[in-house]
């Protein structure tokens, strides 16, 4: 019989951290010799899935949309089946502030989903399954996406489709060693308390291909995303969790960072309340949008699609679509030689807990230019009239484009000018390491979804700021 000691120590696993960071590592270092699909190759294979499946998206009329309606009551809008995802009103107040209140459409979508990448070794690297997904809110329609991407609802298959290739690695532990598996937020602008399951699991044994799925390093998604519209949302905030080595220090510790962070989200306040959408006060409704009189931020619209590699063939859908493309930004800077970022403590109407670490800028620009400097958001001049030579980064990106249509975002690294980086940053602002966003990636709510896209370009290489 086994003494209590031995059944103690059969108990523990090994901690594994270094020798996980060296296969990342390895595998954002690989983009050559040793890769399953050249870089060069893959625009070419995903022109090559688009002319294999057939994709068309339309607008449509809001009474075109099929097994959706809005309510003859509430006037939300939603799907016949109570699934899924409805589109209501949000009322929110920022900071008890009047001059901070304001009144939206918002998705409310209390599911949690699945965004997964599986992951295998080969010759040593490790790849990543990705997978050429159609998107009708996508600008070019297909972008790499994750292995799985998929609602309750679509996995649960309430759209009576065909399965969800890969959903197994996910949701029975025993098909592989998870790596990563975390809850994240997804857009507090736009959704109401919305949270994803960020995973990353290893295959454990042989994993046969679809045809619509390819190995790539992290490495080469980082050349990848050099590129507009190639790496979709959902991919990029799963690699924004992928764990960084600590940097060299920082200019705040973990525990200045915690306290402050804490401070902040004590300071500010935010009451958010779902109300009826037909309540929502300075929005209207027409046959084809829910917007604003003065067409400003964004609209509610209505599409029909067509695409051939997805589990349902047609269906039907509401959008939310900005009137113009946004802008995130971190500025950063060198302290001591170590990379830093200046991240903004947000507060979105959709967060659960009140705000969450932000990029530097993150806005829509069209949205200001009416306004004098002094009330634009901080930094944003500096970064728009931003030397070329202190641009360490530029891509546009896509947002959710089973969500938002046409939601494109430029996304930037900055570098500081002297007399910048010198000042105390604005109240709300504060100074930290990339590797302390990434620790903070392991739980829940500290970081936002623009933040974790600007973190995957670091976390694969695509941007080097340090």
């Amino acid at each position: 019989m086994r003494t209590q000691a031995e059944v103690a120590v059969q108990r523990l696993r090994p901690h594994r951290a270094n020798a996980e960071l060296d296969r990342l590592a390895r595998s954002t270092a690989c983009t050559g010799e040793g890769v399953q699909l050249a870089t060069a190759d893959v625009a070419g294979w995903l022109d090559e899935r688009r002319r294999a499946n057939r994709f068309r998206v339309e607008r449509i009329p809001f009474e075109d949309l099929r097994d959706w309606s809005f309510d003859p009551v509430t006037g939300n809008l939603g799907h016949r089946s109570g699934r899924f995802f409805t589109v209501e009103g949000l009322r929110a107040t920022v900071d008890d502030d009047p001059g901070q209140q304001w009144q939206q459409p918002i998705i409310v979508q209390p599911e949690i989903g699945i965004l997964g990448l599986l992951a295998k070794e080969f010759d040593g690297v490790l790849h990543l399954l990705m997978q050429a997904k159609m998107e009708p809110g996508n600008a070019n329609l297909l972008q790499l996406s994750p292995t799985v991407q998929a609602t309750r609802s679509n996995y649960m298959k309430v759209h009576r489709g065909a399965d969800v290739r890969y959903l197994e690695y996910f949701t029975r532990p025993e098909q592989g060693t998870v790596m990563i598996d975390v809850l994240q937020s997804e857009h507090g602008s736009w959704f109401f308390r919305k949270a994803n399951r960020n995973m990353l699991v290893e295959a454990g044994g042989e994993v046969a291909v679809d045809d619509n799925f390819c190995w790539l390093t992290i490495g080469q998604i980082g050349e990848l995303l050099r590129r507009d519209d190639v790496v979709n949302m959902d991919a990029r905030t799963i690699l924004g969790c992928l764990t960084a080595r600590p940097d060299r220090g920082s200019r705040h510790s973990d525990a200045e960072l915690l306290f402050w962070l804490t401070a902040e989200r004590s300071r500010r306040s935010l009451r958010a309340e779902r109300v009826p959408l037909g309540e929502v006060t300075g929005w209207t409704r027409t046959p084809d949008t829910v917007e604003r009189p003065d067409h400003r931020y964004f609209r509610v619209v209505a599409v029909s699609v067509e695409a051939g590699n997805r589990e349902v063939a047609r269906w039907s859908q509401p959008l939310f679509e900005p009137v113009a493309q946004g802008l995130c930004a971190f500025v950063t800077h060198q302290f001591d030689g170590v990379a830093h970022v200046l991240v903004n403590a947000r507060v979105e109407g959709g967060f659960l807990n009140t705000l969450e670490l932000g990029p530097t800028v993150q806005c829509v620009p069209a949205n200001y230019q009416h306004l004098p400097p002094e009330q634009r958001p901080p930094l944003l001049d500096f970064v728009l009239s931003a030397a070329p030579d202190r641009v360490r980064y530029a891509a546009v990106h896509s947002e959710e484009g089973g969500r938002f249509l046409n939601a494109q975002i430029r996304y930037l690294f900055v570098e500081a000018t002297e007399e910048i980086a010198v000042l105390d940053p604005p109240p709300g602002f504060l100074w930290v390491t990339p590797g302390q966003l990434t620790s903070l990636l392991r739980h829940s709510n500290y970081v936002n979804v623009q933040a974790r896209t600007l973190l995957s370009c670091l976390t694969t290489g695509a941007a080097i700021i340090g």
